[in-house]
């Protein structure tokens, strides 16, 4: 049995490596780090599961930057102007968590047409090949083809699209962690652990 399982070794660290070979060069494995799959999500090597999960992160990514931009911008004082609804302007709700429950939130009609808005931009919108969508350059081309907009991307050459990317992708996790803080820290405040944060000060 022991020599069964030492001429079994070889082959699956030689296994594990090829599935690590085969994504070490994608966008985002770079210093320090290198390809990081601490969970061995994709050690088999399975493409089509890291195109699905890369199209997740990156999604969730850009979520998160707009959550941290929408979480720190209304505590800095800028507001949309006018109405969010009749006689509600946008300054008049609650930041972070107090707009989404509590005595002050937004109100569930207004709810309603969040969801809705962004079921649509799922179901429609925010689609790439990995997602039914026309083939794209890369995972996360939500131009949807031939039609779509790309705000100028087909000028840039290749080393820039690569750099952009990586750009993007890296901005996304951090900002994954910041609105995660952010959450956390303003869960803290009530229970009387107020922190000073770099750029906004202590949550209100």
């Amino acid at each position: 049995l022991a020599g069964s399982a030492a001429a079994c070794a070889p082959a699956q660290v030689g296994k594990a490596s090829t599935a690590l070979n085969a994504f070490e060069d994608e966008v985002g494995a770079q210093p320090p780090l290198g390809f990081f799959d601490p969970l061995g999500l994709v050690a088999d090597g399975n493409e089509g599961k890291f195109a699905r999960l890369r199209f997740v992160e990156i999604k969730h990514g850009r979520i998160a930057m707009l959550a941290f931009l929408g979480n720190i911008l209304p505590r800095a004082g800028v507001h949309l102007g006018g109405d969010l609804s009749i006689g509600h302007s946008f300054d008049s709700y609650p930041n972070g968590l107090a707009a989404i429950y509590g005595p002050d939130a937004i109100p569930r009609e207004g709810w309603y047409q969040i969801v809705a808005f962004i079921g649509f931009l799922e179901l429609f919108v925010m689609k790439d090949s990995a997602n039914g969508a026309e083939p794209g350059e890369f995972i996360g081309d939500f131009r949807n083809g031939p039609t779509g907009i790309d705000f100028g991307w087909d000028m840039f050459s290749d080393e820039q699209k690569y750099q952009k990317r990586a750009i993007e992708l890296n901005n996304g996790r951090a900002a994954m962690m910041g609105i995660l803080g952010l959450t956390v820290h303003e869960k803290l405040n009530e229970i009387g652990m107020v922190a000073d944060l770099p750029i906004i000060g202590a949550l209100k």
